[in-house]
């Protein structure tokens, strides 16, 4: 395939969709729209006068937590017709990237799935990207890239030595697109998330996988259903034993993605960044912060260290700030506190179902 001059694709860029305002609307298509993550990206999109088009094939995704406003398309990234499809029928400005699966152990257990499901998958929408010459795309990477790190936090500089086949996978997609978008007038933006949690203010957006595998909502289950939680491995090389991970509200996730597409449309380079709020916290400490904000104790019992789990990863989150002026807003408690919310009124929405 041959890429056309960047600037020719903007003379010739046609855009259909126009706000109530009477401007030109912006498509934003939001691969994996229907999840946790994309669909709060989705509000974020709306709230800043974008037309968001959410790609999903409801396999983890929820129909119901795409917003009316939002053009929805089902579709499979995995099979080319269906990204072809949504890539004929719409002109897209820029692309964000969130579908992926992304549970560690199961990645240990079944690598093929995650090699298919996030690496390979991949090539089919960036097949359609430079097909389609367009211009912008935001990544979905994880900590998960660099493994065991050696110094604390880690900064964008660390080796990228992942540990497990879903954090390799995600590395293959870096480089996969970086090598791309040498070919072709695709500038982009790489995020690797630290540990994305809390809900929305919007009270529908909470996180709902299944499995659930995430600490915040299982510590809030059980505390809810009266359940024990099991840590998973107390002998790690850490303060007290258990696994430190730094934790971002899904808000400031949010909000970082749109400055970076901001960042792009202004002419900014290619570039990578860490997303997390360069503090750490170990897998007690976060129990006691669920006590604290539900006031009910939590029964706790030790199991074994899930496979793949590296002992801590704090974010350097720096470079973020300084070249996008990202800053998170919400701390710990903040996103317990939301992620209890929306716990307690999704148990409420069942009861009276």
């Amino acid at each position: 395939m041959t890429c056309v001059p960047k600037d020719s694709f903007f003379l010739k860029r046609p855009d259909p969709n126009t706000t109530s305002k009477g401007f030109m609307q912006k498509l934003i298509l939001v691969i994996g729209g229907a999840g946790y993550i994309g669909s709060a990206m989705v509000r974020t999109l709306l709230e800043a006068e974008y037309q968001p088009v959410v790609f999903d094939n409801l396999s983890t995704g929820h129909r119901h937590m795409v917003p009316s406003e939002a053009i929805f398309v089902e579709g499979d990234l995995q099979n080319p017709d269906d990204v072809e499809k949504a890539f004929k029928k719409y002109r897209f400005s820029g692309v964000m990237h969130f579908a992926a699966s992304s549970i560690v152990p199961e990645s240990v257990k079944n690598p093929l799935k995650y090699y298919r499901n996030n690496t390979a998958a991949f090539l089919n929408l960036l097949d359609q990207i430079v097909l389609r010459h367009i211009p912008h795309l935001i990544f979905s990477s994880t900590a998960a890239v660099y493994g065991e790190a050696a110094v604390m936090p880690i900064s964008e500089r660390a080796p990228v030595l992942p540990l497990n086949p879903y954090g390799s996978s995600k590395l293959m997609m870096e480089r996969i697109l970086e090598d791309t978008a040498h070919i072709c007038p695709l500038s982009y933006v790489v995020f690797r998330y630290f540990n994305a949690a809390g809900a929305h203010h919007c009270g529908d957006i909470g996180e709902s996988h299944d499995p659930e595998t995430h600490l915040i909502p299982n510590i809030i289950a059980a505390v809810t259903d009266k359940k024990t939680f099991t840590l998973c491995g107390d002998d790690y090389s850490t303060r007290d034993g258990t696994c430190v991970r730094d934790y971002i509200h899904v808000e400031d996730l949010c909000r970082g993605h749109l400055m970076a597409l901001q960042y792009l449309e202004q002419g900014g380079k290619s570039e990578t960044f860490n997303l997390g709020s360069e503090k750490g916290f170990s897998v007690k400490e976060v129990v006691k912060a669920v006590e604290r904000v539900t006031q009910a104790g939590v029964n706790l019992k030790v199991g074994p260290r899930r496979p793949g789990d590296p002992a801590k990863l704090i974010a350097d989150s720096q470079k973020a700030k300084k070249i996008l002026g990202w800053q998170p807003r919400k701390d710990l408690l903040s996103i317990i506190q939301s992620a209890c919310a929306w716990h307690q009124n999704a148990n409420c929405e069942v009861e009276h179902a």
